[in-house]
């Protein structure tokens, strides 16, 4: 159940998971964008944004919802918002709406704006280094491409996923921000 009792926010801002939540967060914090209208839920897990959606609506109906979904995801999305009496045809819609898609997931836009060297980089200068090697290591991802092995890297532990969003957010510069991000921080900026 979402908890809007305790917030006055006139947005609310549904994310996959709590690594989407961090990066979000982290990107809000480094671009200055006043967090107290906002209020970031993670849906724990993407086919839940319709069930969401619908408790949102009626303990707040005036709140404005804003989102941002993976590519393989995006269906539920458009579902959701359809089921909420929106024009919505298909995922192409979905920006007019104030939901995003990333091409992949969360992880893979950050890796690919930062670029695997400068995303291995951020993450051993945040004391990780030594879990990434020992992965890099292991004989199923010892010969992968370092672009692979991060991505393997920043979901394959409790808890890194969401650490490593965190990270990687934080590393971007603000013109490195990857579209579908940089579309949501725009709305949560007006909100």
């Amino acid at each position: 159940m979402v908890d809007l009792t305790a917030s006055d926010a006139r947005t609310v801002c549904l994310l996959e998971g709590v690594s989407d939540v961090a990066a979000v967060r982290t990107l809000m914090d480094s671009q200055g964008i006043d967090p107290s209208p906002v209020q970031l839920v993670s849906l724990d897990g993407a086919t839940n944004v319709g069930r969401v959606l619908q408790e949102i609506r009626l303990l707040r109906g005036d709140v404005d919802v804003v989102g941002l979904v993976d590519q393989n995801e995006a269906h539920a999305a458009v579902k959701a918002l359809t089921a909420d009496g929106l024009p919505v045809q298909d995922a192409t819609d979905l920006p007019m709406y104030g939901f995003f898609v990333c091409s992949s997931d969360l992880e893979d836009e950050l890796l690919r704006a930062l670029g695997p060297e400068r995303a291995r980089d951020a993450l051993v200068d945040a004391g990780l280094g030594g879990k990434l090697e020992a992965l890099q290591n292991q004989a199923p991802w010892d010969e992968r491409p370092l672009a692979e092995q991060l991505h393997r890297f920043c979901g394959a532990a409790s808890g890194r996923k969401e650490r490593a969003a965190g990270i990687l957010a934080g590393a971007l510069a603000k013109d490195e921000v990857p579209e579908p991000l940089a579309m949501l921080l725009d709305r949560l900026r007006w909100a």
